[in-house]
């Protein structure tokens, strides 16, 4: 079955080596070109349209919150792709699809910033990816880790609130 790939582009396209490179990778992971999304990303739109859709999602060094939109969608992250030092590509394909068996699953939650969670919390069950602080003062994380009940028992031990896993690769 033949999978169309899309990639997302936020950022100008003319004279962005980052962005051809993306294209040339994926074509030779593909066969085929991505179509080029540069406005919104309406990720729930292509799958429902096409559930074969694998879209390519550029995140770049310094970039936070990227992944907020994939929390309660139905695509998932099953790949990632470095492109340059500065980019690296998620692939994102529909939940139905997913054929999730990689090491690393990236797991979201909110989390009150405490010492008793940083002490239960270590390297050896999660690290963080990404964090954004909310106006109620608790952290949107981003985790990678590799057992998700490990993961799951320590947030719900400190009182925190675990918000899914968004894909494995």
């Amino acid at each position: 079955m033949r999978k169309f790939p899309f990639l997302y582009w936020p950022n100008k396209t003319a004279g962005d080596a980052d962005y051809q490179l993306s294209r040339k990778v994926i074509n030779s992971v593909t066969g085929v070109m991505p179509d080029v999304i540069l406005d919104d990303l309406d990720i729930a739109g292509i799958f429902d349209k096409n559930e074969d859709a694998v879209i390519y999602y550029p995140v770049f060094c310094e970039s936070t919150g990227w992944w907020g939109e994939l929390l309660g969608g139905n695509g998932v992250i099953v790949d990632k792709i470095i492109v340059s030092p500065e980019c690296q590509l998620m692939v994102i394909v529909a939940e139905s699809k997913a054929n999730l068996h990689g090491k690393n699953q990236l797991l979201a939650a909110e989390i009150r910033p405490s010492s008793g969670f940083f002490k239960k919390m270590n390297s050896s069950i999660a690290t963080v990816a990404d964090m954004l602080a909310t106006d109620a003062g608790t952290i949107l994380a981003l985790f990678s880790g590799k057992n998700s009940n490990q993961f799951v028992n320590i947030i719900e031990a400190t009182g925190n609130s675990y918000l899914g896993c968004i894909g494995q690769y």
